[in-house]
Formats: C-alpha cells, structure tokens, sequence
C-alpha cells in the first residue's frame, strides 16, 4: 500500500482481535519473539528501504529458526491471516510487508558458515551481503552478492543476484548449489542436484514465492582479499563521450571487469572537488576480480579519459569495496530496468537527454555490462531469460517529497520505454518495482510456464506473492 492510500485503509486495531490464548500460544513457540503494533520492534520490521510503502501486519514473528517459520505460518493458516517474508527490507514493491497479516522477520537467522573444502557458504535466510561477504573474505572467498551490501542475500539471490562478480563468476543465483525452505503446507524441504532438483532450478532466479527460504548454500570463489576497485567521477558534460568510452569498453573487456556507469549528484564528499559537490556528475565504478596489475591495464582507458575530476580506483580490501556505495534508505522509489542487445550512439543520445532530467539527490541512472559468466548460464539450469543483454539501463529514481512522485515515475518510464527499441525483450526482476504480470513473465522468456506450474504445485493456495510470482495459465489451475 502506497503512504497515500493509508488513510482510507483500516488498521489492525479496527479488526476483529485475536485469541489471547492463541497468542500466548505462538509466543510460547517461538524461539524468537513476536510483536504486536505500538511495540518498538514492529515499527522498526514495518520500516523498508522505500519510504512510499506503507503497510501495517498485525502481527511480526521474529524467527530464529526453522521451526518458527513452521509454527508462524500455521498460525496464519489457523486465522486466515495473509503471509509477507522480511529480511533485508529491499524490496521496493514493498513485498516484505502485508496489511493486516503476519510478517515472518527472518533477521534472527543470519548465521554464515563457511566450508573452504567445499567452497561453500551456508547461509541463514535473514542474513545480509555484508555478513556473507566478511564471512568468506576471512578465508579469500566471495561469491556474487549485491552492490549494497545492506540488501538481503535471499531476496537478491532468489531473484537473480546481478553484483560486480557477475561477469566473472555468474549471477548470484547461478551460484545457489541448495537451498532449505518451509512450504505454505509448513514441510521444510530441501533442494538441490539430488532433492527437489526442479525446485532448486525455480529457485536460481524464479523468486521466492514457492515458500519461505531458511538456509541458502552458495558456492564460493576465490577473491582478493585486495582488490583494485573505487570509481572516477567526471562532469554530466563528459557524460555522452565517457558513455560511449564504456560502451566500446565493455563490449571486449576480461570477465574479471565488473563496472557499471551511472548518472549520480556529486556527493559533498572529501575526495571530490568542491566545485562539482551537489552537480550533475557521471561516474563509472566498479572492480577488477583478478591480480591489481592486470586491473591497472583492464582500466587504463577508463581512467586516462578525461582527466576525471576523482580518480578513486585503488587496492582496497574486497569486503570494504562492497559496502562503499550502499544507497541510502528513507527516500521514496521507482525502478525499473530495460535488458538490451547493445547501446548505439541513438540510444546513448536519448539517456543523456533523459539524465539531464534526473532530480538532485541520490538518484541514479544506473547501466551495468552484462555478458561473461551470465551468458552461459541457460535455461536449464536458471529460469532467468534475457541474459544474451549486453547492457542492462536502470533509471533508479530515489527523492524526499510526495508531490515529485508523478514526475519521478513518468521519468522513470520514458527511459525504460526509449531503450525498447533495442530491447532484447526481456529484463531483470530485481531493478523493477511494480510492473505488470507481462513485463514479469518476459523476464523469465520460455521458462515463465514452467516456472509458474511450480507456483502452483509448491503453493496451489498462493499464500506467498512475492514479486516474481507468475499467474499460471488455465492449465496449470488446480
């Protein structure tokens, strides 16, 4: 629910109240905690990333453990009592919360175990980048994880995982080897190569909306621990020559280099000159997963283009790298994506105009390279489609003021319709908000059948709407 709908919508205080003695109940079940509305902890599970959302649960369970999850979903079952999954809150169409329901707040299970044998990561399913990524870091590991290291691993890796070491090592869920979830029938399962196998290949990429995922083993790599990364940082007028500079880059560049090019607001930081502080700037940033030496000459002509106002590549230690750009939360959103097969001199005419547009602040529009590792993931073993994209745009529109919401949202829009034309006919579930069941299903191409069967077969009631989850035709209906 948007924040100006909340007036016309009742709140949990209206409704009919619960048993006392089921609640008491629950809470004797739980491992964790539960909180009612007017409790600290409820407010601070119903507060998301995106400030225009706006929904009041009933009730948040704190899980801890599996069990929890169990006993907290046939309490809902019990008192029909809708069902939202909260971990990290990034969620921009707001899917971590439900009106008048129960959010199951999985932020207790952030366990990470790391076995080096193995080169795995177990895990918990409310932990965040950052926890996975100083758990591996300590033995030289990483896996692909997100470029804001507050965001939650399940949700990001559920829905694909894009992050700087996608080009070399895949997306994040190309790297799920298994995953533990409790169904909307409260059975915790298992999937991997040898169970649920095609609940795993749901899984890598499909969404999380086939039951709540308590444990997630990732397959590590070896990485840093430094690691030449930072960003240069250039004038919006250097905009269209540094874009094509990238453009031209990338389209060769070793599967180490992972960039990404956005339109940002200079920030009023030390490292940048003070003429350009609160100024449209373009930047390009990133990371080289390989030997810094070999990222010195993988950079080179990013860096030699200008001069940059900041030049801020440098060793750094992998882990620091991953929280350096976290965006900031409390600003109301919109995002949206196009996947397309290149960017010519036309297209890259039309996203200048467009970020001219953008307002001051911290939004962004935001280009990632794709190709490498990605595209050689296929159908069979993710139901993710478009990843033949050279590019992917992101218009990441973030301001303070109800009355800008129109207009950031129809900005948003022009420049995701502009780059159809290019369009590889598909885009990435994780940088879009609200958008239609057809823009969804084309995220996912041949597999969009076959991944919306397994809706239906893992939750025929449809008790989990996460953001990804696909209406099925008639014939998969029970």
């Amino acid at each position: 629910m948007l924040e100006e709908d909340r007036a016309a919508h009742p709140t949990a205080a209206a409704l009919d109240p619960l048993p006392q003695a089921s609640l008491d109940e629950l809470r004797f079940r739980l491992s964790g905690c539960l909180y009612e509305p007017g409790e600290p902890e409820h407010a601070d599970a119903c507060t998301l990333f995106n400030a225009m959302i706006v929904r009041r649960p009933r009730l948040v369970a704190r899980c801890a453990a599996p069990d929890d999850v169990i006993a907290s979903l046939a309490f809902a079952r019990e008192h029909g009592l809708a069902i939202a999954v909260r971990a990290g809150g990034h969620s921009v169409s707001g899917r971590s919360l439900c009106d008048d329901g129960l959010v199951l707040d999985l932020r207790g299970m952030r366990d990470v175990d790391v076995d080096v044998v193995r080169r795995v990561a177990r895990v918990g399913g409310g932990a965040t980048w950052a926890d996975v990524d100083r758990a591996a870091q300590a033995h030289g590991l990483a896996t692909t994880g997100g470029r804001v290291s507050t965001t939650g691993v399940a949700g990001l890796t559920l829905g694909g995982g894009s992050g700087w070491l996608e080009r070399r090592h895949g997306l994040a869920c190309d790297n799920l080897v298994a995953a533990e979830l409790v169904t909307a029938a409260g059975e915790l399962v298992r999937a991997s190569e040898d169970e649920n196998r095609e609940l795993l290949w749901a899984l890598r990429g499909g969404g999380g909306s086939f039951g709540v995922v308590t444990a997630l083993e990732l397959r590590l790599h070896p990485v840093g621990p430094k690691v030449l990364a930072g960003l240069v940082l250039h004038p919006a007028e250097r905009g269209r020559e540094l874009l094509r500079l990238f453009r031209d880059v990338m389209r060769d560049a070793p599967e180490e280099l992972g960039l990404a090019l956005a339109y940002v607001t200079a920030p009023p930081e030390l490292e940048v000159p003070p003429e350009l502080h609160g100024r449209p700037a373009v930047m390009v940033a990133g990371m080289h997963a390989g030997a810094p030496a070999d990222g010195e000459r993988a950079l080179r002509e990013i860096r030699a283009f200008g001069p940059p106002s900041a030049d801020l590549f440098a060793p750094v230690a992998y882990a620091d790298f991953q929280r350096s750009i976290d965006d900031p939360p409390g600003y109301r959103n919109y995002w949206t994506a196009e996947n397309v097969a290149d960017l010519p001199d036309e297209a890259i005419d039309a996203l200048v105009a467009r970020a001219a547009q953008l307002p001051p602040g911290p939004s962004q529009l935001f280009i990632v390279p794709w190709g490498g590792a990605v595209r050689r993931f296929g159908a069979e073993h993710s139901p993710l489609g478009g990843r033949e994209a050279r590019f992917i745009v992101h218009p990441l529109l973030l301001w303070e003021e109800a009355e800008e919401d129109e207009r950031c949202r129809a900005l948003g829009r022009a420049i995701r319709d502009e780059m159809r034309p290019w369009s590889v006919g598909a885009t990435y579930p994780n940088f879009l908000g609200e958008e239609s069941d057809a823009r969804l299903r084309a995220a996912f191409g041949a597999s969009a059948d076959r991944l919306a069967a397994l809706k239906v077969e893992w939750d025929p009631q449809g008790i989990f709407r996460t953001q990804q989850a696909l209406a099925p035709s008639a014939g998969d209906r029970p």
